[in-house]
């Protein structure tokens, strides 16, 4: 298969070749100068980015002699400070060879994981208090399903369905009946009937009604075949065929309370988006959405690594922000408001770098998904901005 070791990652061999040639020039003209470089993203899409990946960036640095700084994993954040600053998200120190091949792949780790997070945080925004569900893993290689399914899940999804991401956020997976169930068992009667009888009493009855027949003729069919057993139906309803799914929901809504089955919640899935979630939360039919393709296949945040210092002078590329920096970070009129000072300078706030890594050695304490989770909740509550 086409996939990098954690071995391989760890050895460097996912760089890019001009940190390698960089490696041997400087080597050998006996150079290896103490350096600090800063993580920042110029420009955001949206107003605020939720933090992620730090756990792995940090199995990467562990024991070599640099020292590590960075926002807490989870931690919200802006592009830009309240005068127009690039944030600094993390800032590594060192001999630059300690860690100069393992820039491609730390970003890697961050870009990533930091942009599927934010979508998801953006959808729980949106979502208010209905379910949200992580179902994105198809559309994407799956030797990332746990990074996506976890930062997903930090972001502020309620459960994810793939059986190893569920295990790296320590949940049970979340999933319905899939089509094939219903075709091979030849309808929703037979197959809604069968998941009751052999499916462990713990796992919800959640149908899904757009296989054969129109979405409100199969949700009464299930409704009707296992009654207060059925939890919910999920409308799935392909792009192909699908008309106005805000208007199907309400249909669907009515004829179900109409039959006393007030209890069946009602999912949406296939092709949601921020715009789409928005307009069925409006509705107020709807109890949750399973997402897929918009969270899994996220926008990337472009984070750069910059040397900002070299032996101590304060030095920086073109269009960068030489010299140590501090961060600070309050919430202020439903906003997150970062201010970068200079080092001997004082923000208002609290310090939003914390240390990771001290001279080799890991000093920050990882949180569990969940704890990281009800960080960005907790955070994602005092922001009005989406």
């Amino acid at each position: 298969m086409f996939i990098a070791s954690e071995k391989e990652i760890k050895e460097g061999l996912t760089t890019d070749v001009y940190f390698t040639r960089t490696e041997e020039i400087l080597k050998k003209k006996g150079i290896n100068n103490n350096v600090v470089a800063d993580f920042t993203v110029q420009g955001l899409k949206y107003p605020w980015g939720v933090f992620v990946g730090l756990p792995e960036v940090i199995e990467v640095l562990e024991g070599k002699n640099v020292s590590l700084y960075a926002l807490p994993e989870g931690s919200i954040f802006t592009a830009r400070d309240v005068r127009g600053y690039p944030v600094p998200v993390m800032v590594i120190e060192g001999p630059y060879l300690e860690f100069a091949r393992f820039e491609t792949p730390i970003l890697g780790f961050i870009c990533e994981a930091s942009g599927i997070a934010t979508k998801a945080a953006r959808l729980r925004k949106i979502a208010k208090d209905k379910s949200l569900l992580s179902f994105g893993i198809r559309r994407m290689h799956p030797a990332i399903a746990p990074m996506i399914d976890r930062s997903a899940y930090i972001g502020g999804c309620d459960a994810v369905s793939s059986l190893i991401g569920a295990s790296t956020i320590g949940k049970p997976p979340t999933g319905t009946i899939p089509h094939a169930l219903i075709i091979n068992m030849g309808g929703i009667v037979e197959a809604v009937k069968a998941f009751d009888e052999i499916i462990d009493p713990s796992v919800p009855r959640l149908a899904l009604v757009d296989t054969f027949q129109d979405e409100k003729f199969e949700s009464i069919l299930a409704a009707q075949t296992i009654g207060k057993h059925l939890y919910g139906v999920r409308l799935d309803t392909p792009g192909s065929r699908r008309g106005n799914i805000v208007d199907i929901a309400r249909e669907v809504r009515w004829e179900l309370d109409l039959r006393g089955f007030d209890h069946v919640k009602i999912l949406v899935s296939g092709g949601l988006d921020e715009e789409t979630v928005q307009q069925l939360v409006e509705s107020g039919v709807v109890d949750g959405f399973g997402v897929g393709t918009s969270i899994s296949n996220a926008d990337t945040i472009d984070f750069a690594m910059d040397i900002v210092e070299v032996n101590g002078t304060s030095i920086a590329k073109r269009g960068k922000y030489s010299g140590r920096k501090k961060v600070y970070k309050r919430f202020e009129n439903g906003k997150v408001i970062y201010e970068v000072k200079k080092n001997d300078e004082t923000g208002i706030g609290t310090e939003a770098l914390v240390p990771i890594i001290l001279n080799g050695k890991v000093v920050y304490e990882n949180k569990t998904p969940e704890e990281i989770r009800n960080f960005v909740l907790e955070q994602l509550a005092q922001i009005e901005e989406i």
